[in-house]
């Protein structure tokens, strides 16, 4: 066991918290704190929740790093859910004990600070002291909580925090409104049973060609307006997760051609414009129908065909708006007007389209 032992100056903030401010080696810090990616376990599960090292920032730290005068005035936050101590001294000095155990994982978790930290790791013979923000947490959930907030102001990407928030309670509203999309969409990227198994880019599954933004929008929208918010409360997560899946499975089914093999760039169908677009349509043909089954899906989506222009050609939005397939964008005002076109024909004969509270309802919520 190897024990660290620092003097430090407790700040009055939390009652459930101890929140102290050290000095310490740079050298120190790596010693008795990790840098815990986002990433995966085989069973599919979420561990750790920092986003990946930036190059170049990591390099124009450690340039700058390298010059005789430089300082690192910002501190690192390294929270620990054990293997601390803390003892009065006097006043809001304390003293800080740090335990780790030999063989085992550095008991601190680095909450802010990474890219600096990494860069320090490079410079063994820049080896000075720096500020370090220690969070002694109650639990882990606590810890990856005051990841969340403390970087949600941060210019980190906001997938990754969207990835984390299933594992986190007692969030802002702001968030929590979205936890229960990213948690179905989490569910849909990696459920045996999904018809987008795999599919879906997220921070840890760097391999899919759906943005999980565009997923959690059609949820959001399901959940607020939708076939989702029907269903009672308890069974919403099960029947949102069977609704979106089969409907995309039936999606495949009529459209093979401009799926597969397919990312945003060649088919507009994989594009966020073209499946939140979609969303709009998986409502209609629910609620018109009683869609709940691929093929179900697939029958009502079969007007579509030859009438898109996912992969070449034009859209015929009007007799006087003509836009070529692969000009529609990932913005509020496409994404309706997309949206639109494509409930028209679903609906036909009667071509009705959505109304005016509908259309602005739902671009608040696409442009959130």
């Amino acid at each position: 066991m190897t024990t660290f032992t620092f003097h430090g100056v407790r700040a009055k903030q939390s009652a459930t918290h101890e929140v102290i401010s050290i000095a310490a080696r740079a050298s120190e810090v790596l010693q008795f704190s990790k840098i815990d990616r986002a990433g995966r376990t085989k069973e599919g599960a979420l561990s750790g929740f920092q986003r990946p090292q930036i190059a170049s920032h990591i390099s124009e730290i450690r340039d700058y790093l390298r010059t005789d005068d430089a300082v690192l005035p910002n501190p690192i936050v390294v929270a620990f859910v054990g293997n601390v101590e803390v003892k009065p001294q006097w006043g809001q000095i304390v003293e800080l004990t740090i335990r780790t155990n030999d063989g085992e994982e550095a008991p601190g978790f680095v909450v802010d600070g990474q890219q600096r930290l990494t860069a320090l790791s490079g410079l063994p013979d820049r080896d000075f002291q720096i500020f370090v923000s220690v969070l002694v947490c109650q639990d882990v959930e606590e810890l990856r909580r005051q990841f969340v907030l403390i970087n949600n102001t941060r210019p980190l990407p906001k997938s990754l925090i969207y990835e984390l928030l299933p594992g986190v309670r007692g969030l802002p509203k702001r968030l929590t409104s979205r936890s229960f999309a990213a948690m179905l969409t989490e569910r849909l990227n990696f459920d045996c049973d999904s018809s987008l198994r795999g599919m879906i880019y997220q921070h840890t599954n760097p391999a899919g060609i759906i943005r999980d933004t565009s997923l959690q929008k059609i949820i959001m929208q399901s959940m607020s307006d939708g076939a989702i918010r029907e269903f009672p409360s308890e069974k919403q997560f099960g029947r949102g997760f069977t609704l979106i899946s089969e409907f995309f499975a039936g999606v495949q089914k009529v459209f093979p051609d401009e799926w597969k093999g397919h990312n945003a760039k060649t088919s507009r169908l994989v594009h966020g414009a073209g499946i939140i677009a979609m969303g709009f349509v998986m409502e209609t043909i629910a609620a018109r129908h009683g869609a709940s089954t691929a093929e179900e899906f697939a029958d009502g989506l079969r007007v579509l065909k030859g009438r898109t222009a996912w992969t070449s050609g034009y859209w015929q939005f009007s007799e006087t708006e003509r836009v070529p397939w692969n000009a529609i964008e990932n913005t509020p005002r496409q994404i309706m007007a997309l949206a639109q076109h494509l409930v028209a024909i679903v609906r036909r004969p009667s071509v009705m389209k959505l109304d005016d509270s509908s259309y602005k309802s739902a671009e608040i919520a696409i442009a959130q």
